[in-house]
């Protein structure tokens, strides 16, 4: 005779049975749709913070006031034939707040150093004494300075518009398996509530990456 206790237990598995006639536990499909959910919200998380690293690389060689090796970096210069980066031929310091200075690791390659950074956008004259160049950084005018807030606005904005795009693509393959069934309703729209958070997360970051810049800019 089953007692309370075994026949509550019976009526439960008779339930689930009916319920899921293969007897497949809701706990591996709801763990398989959350396993897909997470590898897509990380991909999105991925692809944000790569567009923002991108963003500070991208104002890093912004020239304001201050010397920064990240200004000339990644200028490139032929060598033997091939463009390279000038942080792969010479050692880059900053032996005073407005100064850099160069060392090419083979000091024959001044001559194509010199003409790289003439050739660049930094709009900056090297200075050399057959063994190291010299920058030197003017201060900026206020115009300079205006004309330089409104390029980090742009890409600052630029860069709102990525994570923006990530979201709207992340969203749309998201409701194509909530369609295909591999994905419930409910947690579309939780994961949908957790992509709207990392989105706005990562624009926040972008701001904030904008406003260091704007302040550097700024500083006299």
């Amino acid at each position: 005779m089953l007692n309370t206790i075994d026949l509550n237990q019976r009526i439960t598995d008779i339930l689930q049975r009916e319920q899921n006639p293969l007897n497949i536990e809701a706990s591996s499909l709801d763990l398989k749709e959350h396993t897909m959910i997470k590898e897509i919200l990380n991909e999105a998380e991925s692809r944000m913070k790569g567009a923002n690293r991108a963003l500070e690389e991208d104002l890093s060689a912004i020239r304001t006031g201050r010397a920064s090796p990240a200004l000339v970096e990644k200028i490139h210069v032929e060598y033997f034939g091939t463009m390279t980066p000038l942080i792969q031929l010479a050692s880059i310091s900053v032996p005073e707040p407005r100064t850099l200075m160069i060392k090419p690791f083979d000091p024959k390659m001044i001559k194509g150093i010199e003409k790289a950074i003439l050739a660049s956008e930094l709009g900056l004259t090297p200075n050399n004494d057959g063994k190291n160049i010299r920058l030197n950084l003017p201060v900026l005018t206020e115009e300079r300075r205006r004309d330089l807030a409104k390029v980090v606005n742009h890409r600052v904005e630029d860069a709102r518009v990525a994570a923006r795009n990530v979201r709207r693509d992340v969203i749309k393959d998201m409701r194509e398996y909530e369609k295909e069934k591999l994905i419930s309703e409910d947690d579309l729209e939780r994961a949908e509530d957790q992509l709207q958070k990392l989105t706005d997360k990562m624009i926040e970051e972008i701001d904030q990456i904008g406003e260091r810049k704007h302040k550097e800019i700024m500083e006299v």
